[in-house]
Order: C-alpha cells, then sequence, then structure tokens
C-alpha cells in the first residue's frame, strides 16, 4: 500500500473558502484534490515571478514580480501591494491556536488631511537620448556621470544595504542608484580573438602557419564586425610591444596587427589614437629593438620603415579628429633627431618618421635646416665605426631620402650630369655639410639643388 503524498498546503484553507462561498461541506477526497491544485498554481506563479527577478537582476523577490507573473497567467493580479513602504502585520486571535494576520492600515486625520498644502504640480513627461558610450568611450555630457561621481559610485557598500529592493524593505524610500554599465563580449569574438592573438604570434617558418598568420591579418583588415575587440586589440598590441623589446617578430606583428585595424574602414578608430601611438613610436624611435646580435640589424631598419609608414598613415588620416596630433608626432621625431646622446637607430628612426609625417613642407621647414649640426654626430660615428658602418650608411641614407623627396621622382633625371654652378655647389655643401652635400651635389640634380637653395633662402635665420 502506497503512502499518501503529503499536503504542502493546509487543507483548512481550503474549507476556510468553500464555507465563504457557501458552500458548508467538502469530503476529503475534494479538500485534498483542491489543495493539491492551489499548490501547483501557486508553484507556478512563483517560477514565473522568479524569471523576472532574474530578468531585473535582483535577489529578492517583489510583489511587483508577483503582479508580473499573474498578468503573464492570464490572471487577474493583485492590487494594492506596489507600496514601496514596509507593510505592518497584525495579529488577532480567533480562538486559541488559531492567529490572523492582517495589513494595519493607517489611521488618517481628515481635517489634516484636508487642511494641508496641495503637491507640486508634476512636469510633464518628456524623452531624450544621449550617448552613454561611443566605442567604449564615455563622452563628457551632464547626462553622464563624471570621474568623481564614478568613484563615489565603486566605494558605496556592496552589502545587502546596497540593494534597492532591500533598502525599500527597510523604509528608505529616497535610494538612489545608477546601473553598471559592463562591456559584454560574446563567445565567439573572445573566441575570434584568441585565434587570432595565437596565428599571428606563431614564429613557425611552415608555409601553413604563414599562410595562417597573413589570413589573421587579412581578417583584422576586412572584417566588418569586429568593433567590440578593438579596445581588446589595443590593450594586447600596448602590452606585447611593452614586453617584447628583444623580439623583432613579435613588434613586426603588434605593428602588422596595428595597420591592419587602421586599413578596416568599418572600424572607429579614432578614440583609441591616443593609446595606439606610444606603441608605434616605440618601434620608431626605440634604443634596442630586438636581440643584440649583427643579424638583427636589417630586421631593426625594416621595423623602423614600417613603425615610419605606419606613424604616417596614423598623423594623416586622424588629423582632422585630433587637431594637435602631426605637430606634436614631429616634435617629438625632431627632439630625438636633434639629441646627440641618442643612437645611430634612434636618429634613423627619427629621420624616416619626420619625413612621413611632415611631408615635403616640414623637410624644406625643419629637416634641411639641421643637417649641418647633424654632421657632428655623423662624423663622431664614422670615426668610431668606419666609414662603411652599416648603421652610418642607412642614416645618410636615410637623409639623402628625405632631401630628394623635396622635389617630383619624375624629374629627378631631368638633367642626370649636370651639377650646376659651381658657386651653387659650394653653396650646397656649405649648406648641407660636406657628408651629405657631396651626396646631393654627385647626384647632378639641378631642380633638387634648386629646391635646396631655395629652402635656404626661406628658412636660414641671417
Amino acid at each position: 500500500m502506497t503512502a499518501e503524498q503529503k499536503l504542502v498546503w493546509n487543507p483548512d484553507n481550503v474549507r476556510d473558502v468553500a464555507e465563504s462561498v457557501g458552500i458548508s461541506s467538502l469530503n476529503e477526497e475534494a479538500v485534498r484534490s483542491l489543495s493539491q491544485e492551489v499548490e501547483y498554481r501557486v508553484g507556478q506563479v512563483i517560477v514565473e515571478a522568479m524569471r523576472f527577478m532574474h530578468a531585473g537582476k535582483r535577489a529578492v523577490l517583489g510583489t511587483q514580480d508577483i503582479s508580473q507573473a499573474l498578468k503573464v497567467l492570464d490572471v487577474e493580479p493583485l492590487y494594492g501591494y506596489e507600496s514601496t513602504r514596509p507593510l505592518r502585520f497584525g495579529e488577532a486571535s480567533l480562538g486559541p491556536g488559531q492567529p490572523l494576520f492582517y495589513i494595519e492600515d493607517e489611521e488618517v486625520d481628515f481635517e489634516k488631511l484636508i487642511n494641508a498644502p496641495l503637491p507640486k504640480v508634476p512636469r510633464d513627461m518628456s524623452f531624450t537620448a544621449h550617448w552613454l558610450a561611443v566605442e567604449g568611450v564615455q563622452p563628457s555630457i551632464p547626462q553622464n556621470p563624471t570621474t568623481a561621481e564614478a568613484r563615489a559610485t565603486e566605494l558605496v557598500s556592496k552589502g545587502p544595504g546596497a540593494n534597492p529592493s532591500l533598502a525599500s524593505l527597510a523604509g528608505n524610500d529616497h535610494v538612489s542608484f545608477k546601473p553598471l554599465v559592463k562591456h559584454v563580449v560574446s563567445k565567439e569574438l573572445i573566441l575570434f580573438f584568441d585565434k587570432i592573438r595565437g596565428a599571428i604570434l606563431d614564429e613557425d617558418p611552415d608555409p601553413e602557419v604563414v599562410s595562417l598568420r597573413e589570413s589573421a591579418l587579412e581578417s583584422v583588415r576586412s572584417d566588418p564586425g569586429l568593433h567590440q575587440l578593438v579596445p581588446y586589440f589595443v590593450q594586447f598590441v600596448a602590452e606585447k610591444v611593452t614586453h617584447s623589446l628583444n623580439n623583432t617578430f613579435v613588434l613586426r606583428q603588434m605593428m602588422e596587427i596595428t595597420a591592419a585595424m587602421i586599413a578596416n574602414k568599418s572600424l572607429f578608430i579614432d578614440p583609441y589614437v591616443a593609446s595606439l601611438v606610444p606603441p608605434v613610436l616605440t618601434c620608431l624611435v626605440g634604443r634596442n629593438l630586438g636581440p643584440e646580435i649583427a643579424d638583427n640589424l636589417k630586421d631593426q631598419f625594416q621595423l623602423r620603415d614600417l613603425a615610419a609608414s605606419l606613424i604616417g598613415q596614423i598623423s594623416r588620416k586622424y588629423a582632422e579628429s585630433s587637431t594637435q596630433l602631426r605637430p606634436r608626432l614631429a616634435r617629438t621625431c625632431l627632439k630625438y633627431f636633434l639629441d646627440p646622446s641618442r643612437s645611430l637607430g634612434e636618429h634613423y628612426g627619427a629621420i624616416s618618421g619626420l619625413a612621413k609625417i611632415g611631408g615635403p613642407e616640414t623637410i624644406r621647414a625643419v629637416l634641411i635646416p639641421n643637417i649641418k649640426p647633424f654632421e657632428y654626430i655623423i662624423a663622431k660615428a664614422i670615426n668610431e665605426r668606419g666609414q662603411n658602418d652599416e648603421s652610418v650608411r642607412m642614416v645618410i641614407a636615410a637623409i639623402v631620402k628625405a632631401v630628394t623627396s623635396i622635389t617630383d621622382a619624375s624629374s629627378s633625371q631631368l638633367t642626370n650630369g649636370t651639377n650646376g654652378a659651381s658657386g651653387d655647389a659650394a653653396v650646397i655643401e656649405e649648406f648641407l655639410g660636406s657628408v651629405v652635400g657631396n651626396v646631393i651635389i654627385a647626384m647632378g640634380n639641378h631642380k633638387l639643388n634648386k629646391a635646396i637653395l631655395e629652402a635656404r633662402e626661406k628658412y636660414l635665420p641671417n
């Protein structure tokens, strides 16, 4: 014989309700069936109410959740239980062992209620819209909290007292809180980011790995749905450049992925330019890039060329959104160029960067007038390293390349073999110095010589 199922709902409540509607007697089977039905319906309401509670990210089940659950179940909701003030329950006795709980009604003096001043007329309801965040950056507008307010929010206690529902039940009706906005990235994007990061850092020379690495960069360069990953890529580049200065391969890959992000027309990079520039400048004018071996010299100069090209793209593409970007970059490169304590690699990066950032006009106004003072650094390096040292030749070649870029490439051989007047040659050598001046004169480009002399007349101080 099977044991009868124990009822959670008290059958006496069923009998009381039946008597209140005129049913004086119910058999035990009917009472039991009705009690089970009530248990099921109450459980159904609680389950639906808890869904609303979880959707509202709350830990306390409220009367509003119950009301919403009743509406979903197509049951008439309860009225009069939406107050945020704590409910006061009174207790009455119907007899020995039969307590009755009820909600106490507040007694109001009718005369005081009539003579009380009228409340202020509320403002008309209106709606407005504003940007909470643009590409992960919060704009400074009155609707958004300031830095001080954000810090104050962080200092608020995280205990039960901070929960608005619990505070309301405790009688604190005027609890103000701001919901925290969390940057949520889908699992697919996180997996994509991990795959890209692993592919571009794989140094295996196997053709299949190289192809995978190129495909990863092409994906960053062309995929339109990577907006949420931009801050993660920016942070990834900054961390790798900071901690991998002795690894030329990693530094080059970071420059490649930065170039890929800039080339992607679907990404809005403007808010992150200030964070992208320092890693690129590090690869451009850093003192020690890669391992200290002779074979690394070629890779180091190629890395600086790539960083110079990249800094030029950044300065041109984002000049409108950041008006001080190009002048600040140009001043940084000029500072490295004129500092005699810098290494030849740093000078090479500064010259290449200055040429890419400012273009021909900057070369005429800034670089060419300072070549003669820079000859002291070249002469010192030649005495210490020799004329055929690779670093010395690369620095001289960078200066010559920058100077020749002030004229059209198509006219470089316009008067091949004609050095111009001997007086002009002497002036150019005196203006640019013997090392760079002799190389320029030997090129025999009359138009270039004329442009250099015009720059001398215009920018050389009297």
